[in-house]
């Protein structure tokens, strides 16, 4: 299987006029934006300041140093609040994070380049560029559309806007940047060790007590997050260790498997619990070691209620259990849910009422209060026609790291291909009970992962040891 591709609609002569004087424009009003902001800057943000322009020179000069600064900054930068949001938001601020302005700079460095070398495109073609591109569209009119009927703050939309796509930068630079399959390798250890470093941080959390969550996640934390994190990353290294024919490979991916495992019990999340199920049925339906893993994954079912830690288990039982004397909560076949759940559903119920107020195109992004599921939040701030171009763009996703999965013979692209299927179908069910596709703690990585899955039939074989 071969894309065809090319970079974006390029004509054969590299760049038009015009794509080659945007990104030319846009950098002279950096530098002035930064001619007039220096004299203002303290010491401290000068030193920042500083900072970013060597970061900005260094991925001029070599891309592949700035994506390996974007995976080992995507789990381990700090997160700050910057300015409050309308009350539809119910207050929440725009997070920012270390890596959202190394990924500015990183690709503010890549318009430069591409104003320079006229052979280089902003965009590969790839059968994703379409569903991202509708989907990108929707949720700008959505929003816009919000914002001129009062039901948004245009500002506040904007900023989130640029949290949901800023991901998919991440795939494009990938796609725009691998050339063989050596530096897949690299990229994905890289994510690895990522990976491995906050899990370790994760452990030192657990003596002392409460849920275990990522790094430099503010004071709250996000426990939620970081399974579906772990979710991700774990089925990557089953794919790897299913599909490796060294067995010391073998062990190494199984020595991280249980050290990813230890801190997503630790999480304490109820959506991460739930992905990890159809995540791994999934290697059931695709590895080849069938038998094997069934049989493996019945001594793990029966195991787990005796092996689990204890929070995990409590965590669990508290679900049916604490609001079992409480009129106030919701009830589901006679079970009563506890009362973080029942609002939860609640949440379900209103959005699903409201979001016939504005059916087509919603409410527009952070036009509606905050709920904690992705489909649902996806109908109400875009409507049905965002819902429908949204599975479009999941269906899009699936079926081209499908196809090079069933395609490619070498046995790590296999590995890798029915790794990010398992953790995608994982992140689908997340997604029921979280913003899964919006999160940039998980979106990020995902992304990254997506762009290499994709381009493994196109990239060259040479330097993969």
């Amino acid at each position: 299987m071969r894309y065809n591709l090319k970079i974006g609609d390029y004509n054969s002569h590299g760049q038009s006029s015009l794509q080659l004087i945007i990104p030319l424009i846009i950098i002279l009003f950096v530098l002035l934006g930064l001619a007039l902001m220096i004299p203002k800057l303290s010491p401290t943000k000068t030193l920042a300041l500083v900072a970013g322009m060597v970061i900005f020179i260094t991925s001029f000069i070599s891309t592949t140093f700035a994506l390996y600064i974007l995976i080992f900054s995507m789990l381990l930068s700090p997160e700050f609040i910057v300015g409050a949001t309308g009350s539809t938001s119910l207050g929440r601020g725009v997070t920012l994070r270390l890596d959202d302005f190394i990924l500015a700079i990183i690709g503010f460095s890549w318009l430069a380049k591409m104003s320079i070398n006229k052979e280089l495109g902003l965009f590969l073609r790839t059968p994703l560029n379409r569903p991202i591109a509708y989907y990108i569209i929707i949720c700008l009119v959505s929003t816009l559309l919000g914002a001129i009927f009062g039901r948004l703050q245009l500002k506040t939309g904007f900023f989130y806007l640029l949290k949901y796509f800023e991901y998919m930068i991440v795939y494009f630079m990938v796609v725009n940047h691998i050339e063989n399959k050596k530096q897949v390798r690299n990229y994905l250890w890289a994510l690895i060790i990522t990976c491995t470093i906050v899990s370790v941080i994760g452990i030192t959390q657990i003596p002392g007590g409460g849920r275990v969550t990522a790094p430099f996640e503010g004071a709250q934390g996000e426990p939620n997050t970081f399974g579906g994190y772990l979710i991700l990353m774990i089925s990557v290294v089953i794919g790897l260790f299913l599909t490796t024919p060294s067995f010391r490979n073998q062990l190494v991916y199984f020595f991280f498997i249980l050290l990813f495992t230890i801190p997503l019990f630790y999480t304490q999340s109820r959506s991460s619990y739930l992905a990890i199920v159809p995540a791994l049925l999934t290697f059931v339906f695709l590895s080849e070691k069938r038998v094997w893993v069934i049989v493996v994954l019945l001594l793990i079912g029966t195991s787990l209620p005796f092996t689990a830690p204890k929070p995990a288990k409590e965590r669990i039982v508290y679900t049916f259990t604490q609001g079992r004397d409480r009129m106030d909560v919701f009830e589901f076949g006679g079970i009563k849910l506890d009362t973080s759940l029942s609002a939860r559903v609640k949440s379900w119920e209103w959005a699903s009422k409201d979001w016939i107020k504005h059916p087509f195109v919603g409410f527009g992004v952070t036009g509606y209060r905050f709920v904690d599921a992705q489909y649902v939040r996806v109908i109400t701030e875009t409507g049905f026609l965002g819902l429908v171009l949204f599975f479009i763009l999941i269906y899009a996703i699936f079926r081209q790291a499908y196809t090079v999965f069933k395609e490619t013979t070498e046995s790590f692209d296999r590995g890798l291909s029915m790794g990010f299927l398992a953790g995608f179908i994982g992140l689908l069910f997340h997604a029921i009970g979280a913003n899964t596709f919006i999160i940039v703690r998980i979106m990020e990585p995902f992304w990254f992962m997506a762009a290499m899955v994709l381009m493994i039939p196109e990239i060259k074989d040479e330097g993969t040891g």
